[in-house]
């Protein structure tokens, strides 16, 4: 069973949760996923099975897309609701208010990562320090936010929701934790759902009870290809010789493909096809397509 399944990952399941529970539906040990989600956040989540887990590692870095719902007046320390709460304030803050901070953080923009996240600072988890009360510093990142704007408002209760479309490493926390200070009320994130990830849209997900309602059997059929990975690069057709020779990890001539009369950098990475399927990925270097990753 090679392909990829999107699941809607539900609440209070972490990634590796799901991961267990698919393995035991379908029979397939080497499962793995891309993208993790937080436990208390839901949407989709990816998950590779078979031959697709070769591509955990080189997925390209694809935008995503998140509906967040917020609370303003409080701050917590893990800058969401389930956190331990460090402020209180009352918050009279109106939704046209919220549009013109919004603009600040549209974008490329410096986001510090928060304590409690899965990065790494001289060797050690950033949530394992926090748990033991420790704070480090951490450096800004760049990211992007493409696309933020608010879905709601409620000022009676001052809790609305946000749509926000970013790049890969965004933190939604901090960003309304930011949006939060900027307002010099605070906020907290409420809920989180990803709606968009590696290119499927939550649309395509099934839920963990549609995926048990499948028979094993038929659960192939819901996989989308490995192929579906990686549609943000190019596909280069090649002759049925030049498959065999790629197949087996011979590099080709870019002179002697479709590219032949094109100005293509070295390091541009396009999807092999041929012999009437996927062949994997190939990388341009030095006027050859070399193997990069064979599925």
């Amino acid at each position: 069973m090679n392909g990829v399944l999107v699941v809607d990952k539900p609440q209070e399941f972490t990634s590796f949760d799901v991961v267990a529970v698919v393995r035991k539906l379908s029979g397939q040990k080497k499962i793995g996923h891309t993208g993790t989600l937080d436990p208390n956040a839901t949407g989709v989540l990816p998950l590779l099975l078979g031959n697709a887990t070769k591509a955990q590692d080189i997925v390209p870095n694809h935008d995503k897309e998140y509906i967040a719902e917020f609370k303003l007046g409080i701050t917590t320390d893990t800058l969401d609701i389930w956190g331990q709460v460090k402020s209180e304030t009352e918050s009279p803050v109106h939704q046209n208010q919220i549009e013109e901070i919004i603009k600040k953080f549209t974008g490329e923009i410096e986001q510090i990562p928060p304590m409690f996240s899965a990065v790494s600072v001289n060797g050690q988890r950033l949530y394992d320090l926090a748990r033991k009360g420790v704070e480090v510093e951490r450096k800004p990142r760049k990211i992007t936010v493409y696309e933020l704007e608010i879905e709601s408002f409620d000022e009676q209760s001052q809790s609305g929701t946000l749509r926000v479309k970013c790049s890969k490493g965004t933190y939604i926390r901090t960003l309304i934790d930011d949006i939060g200070a900027e307002l010099k009320v605070g906020a907290v994130m409420t809920a989180l759902r990803r709606t968009m990830a590696c290119g499927f849209e939550i649309e395509k997900a099934l839920t963990l009870n549609k995926i048990k309602e499948i028979p094993k059997e038929e659960l192939e059929n819901k996989l989308m290809s490995t192929e579906s990975l990686f549609y943000a690069y190019p596909e280069l057709w090649v002759t049925d010789a030049q498959a065999n020779r790629f197949h087996n990890g011979g590099a080709l001539n870019v002179h002697r493909t479709k590219l032949a009369d094109k100005n293509v950098p070295d390091g541009s990475i396009y999807r092999i096809k041929g012999l009437k399927k996927f062949l994997g990925l190939g990388i341009i270097k030095d006027n050859s397509i070399k193997l990069y990753k064979h599925f």
